[in-house]
Order: C-alpha cells, then sequence, then structure tokens
C-alpha cells in the first residue's frame, strides 16, 4: 500500500496471476493488475485487468516522453519465452512489474498521464489508449474507464467494427 499524503489517500496495486495465453504461432505471458485505492486521482475504486510485459514497456515509454524531467523506474529485463517458463524466472519478472507501477504510481507527476490511467483501469489496446488521451476518439478517458473496465478483454468481438472508428475521428 502506498500512501499518497497526509490526508490518508492510499493506493494499492498487485501485479500478479502470471497466465501463458496462444496466439496463433505464438505464445506469451501476461499479467493481472489489480489496483485498489481511495485516491481522488483515479475514476474507479478498484480494478483489474490483464496486460502482457510489452504493454509494460510502452507505457514506460509513454510516461516518459510526457515527463521529460521525471526520473521513472526501470522495468526487468526482457527474458526470452523459453527461459519464462522457469518460475523463478517469472517470480522476479512479477516482482518486478509490481515494483515498477508501486514507484509510479508514486510520483504525482505521473498521475496526471491519462494513459496510466487507462493502461491500469481499462483493456484498451495500446493503440486506442493513444488515440483516447489524444482526444482522437467519440469517448473521453472517464467514459472509457467506465465503459472497458471491466471487460476481461480486449473490446468484444462483435463491437470490433463499431469500435475501430474510434482511432480514426475522419469516420
Amino acid at each position: 500500500m502506498l500512501p499518497r499524503d497526509q490526508e490518508g489517500e492510499t493506493i494499492s496495486v498487485w501485479v500478479r496471476d502470471p497466465k501463458v495465453q496462444k496466439e496463433d504461432w505464438h505464445s506469451y505471458v501476461d499479467y493481472e493488475i489489480c489496483v485498489h485505492t481511495n485516491s481522488m486521482c483515479f475514476t474507479l475504486k478498484t480494478s483489474c485487468v490483464r496486460r502482457r510485459f510489452r504493454e509494460f514497456v510502452w507505457l514506460r515509454q509513454k510516461l516518459q516522453s510526457n515527463a521529460v524531467l521525471t526520473q521513472l523506474p526501470e522495468l526487468p529485463p526482457r527474458i526470452p519465452f523459453f527461459k519464462i517458463s522457469n518460475s523463478q524466472n517469472l517470480e522476479h519478472r512479477v516482482r518486478g512489474l509490481q515494483e515498477f507501477l508501486n514507484k509510479v504510481l508514486h510520483c504525482s507527476v505521473l498521475l496526471s498521464d491519462s494513459r496510466l490511467h487507462l493502461f491500469l483501469q481499462t483493456q484498451l489496446s495500446t493503440e486506442e489508449i493513444d488515440a483516447c488521451a489524444s482526444g482522437k476518439t467519440e469517448y473521453s478517458v472517464f467514459e472509457a474507464i467506465h465503459k472497458f473496465a471491466n471487460s476481461n478483454r480486449r473490446f468484444p468481438a462483435e463491437e470490433e467494427e463499431k469500435t475501430s472508428h474510434y482511432l480514426d475521428p475522419e469516420s
């Protein structure tokens, strides 16, 4: 649990439950991220999403580009997939991702980045997060968090056609 200020705001984040996902000819591991908070910075007070390592890399790059003068924490090193099946390597990765998020959530400059909130509280893809944070969607960050937070996957297949125009404001 992270204390936020003297008024008792807290943000708790857990990275857990790594799972191997198979996608066509390759596999990857994703991780459950759960947030529980009473902080006014967050739209939802509890949320759980699944993210893969490359999405954490994307988030770190975006946060760094938005907060140039802020020293961002490092992510754990990349691990080849055949080595990630080793439970010790996997546990090290989970701890490293947890430490990264704990440090990010402790920095008020980073807490103001809407991409962080979309990353933690929606299942939007990184492209959809960028579009939403840039105002290129028909929904606001607040609406995205409420609409897409409870989905355990990306946009449902039946909604793909409806939502694909969110990335192109000219549609």
